[in-house]
């Protein structure tokens, strides 16, 4: 092969290795031309695609990609699959076709800069895809928005509960304005509570107020 070609397929490589999200390697020893493609079509559901390169040819551009640990795995026959999408989904439909074709072997890969074992990249595909998680964390959301709304309705009863005790005593003129702080205030509770100790001073001090009127009436008279 003239060096020329050599150097544009390094090059090929090492960017497809940078612009994977992952890459993970395979022993394909004994897998067919239908299998391969089989496989290539599983991958392609998930964007990844399976490429048959020669070691040296990898090893050189996953050097120049900064992924020098990759070169460990490189013996025997490789399979890259370069993943473009959910390195988990793409690990799990490589596990899948090993169950239908054992002659595919998980060797291992690189993914966020780590070099992974075949029982890592086994691991890997023991997780939740993307899409799963997603799908959980969406329901744990859901679960603490309704918890969050039964807790607000909850408070909100209680205020105007609160409110509708405070209207005789303080005047519907006073009800409103209480209202309107309490739309601005990040604790309606705490408002509240001011103006009930506020008003059982104030009552407080008409009693006192009222006994002293009496007192001086009550001398007057004397």
């Amino acid at each position: 092969m003239p060096n020329a070609e050599k150097v544009e397929k390094v090059a090929d490589l090492k960017e497809r290795i940078g612009s994977s999200q992952a890459v993970l390697l395979a022993d394909f020893r004994g897998l067919s031309v239908n299998d391969a493609m089989a496989l290539r079509a599983l991958l392609g559901e998930v964007d990844a695609s399976f490429k048959v390169v020669k070691n040296t040819l990898l090893k050189r551009a996953a050097d120049e990609a900064g992924m020098e640990a990759l070169g460990s795995l490189l013996e025997g026959p490789t399979g890259v699959a370069f993943v473009g999408g959910d390195p988990v989904a793409a690990a799990k439909k490589i596990v899948e076709a090993a169950k239908k074709f054992p002659a595919l072997v998980l060797k291992g890969g690189f993914m966020e800069g780590r070099l992974l074992s075949s029982e890592d990249a086994q691991a890997l595909a023991n997780l939740d895809s993307r899409e799963v998680m997603l799908s959980k964390i969406a329901g744990l959301m859901k679960g603490e928005m309704s918890r969050a709304a039964r807790g607000f309705q909850a408070h909100q009863s209680k205020f105007l509960s609160l409110l509708e005790a405070l209207k005789d005593k303080l005047g519907p003129g006073a009800v409103e304005e209480v209202a309107e702080a309490v739309v601005e205030a990040a604790e309606p509770e705490a408002i509240v509570e001011a103006i009930v100790e506020e008003a059982a001073v104030e009552g407080a001090a008409g009693e006192v107020e009222a006994e002293a009127s009496e007192d001086g009436q009550e001398e007057g008279k004397g």
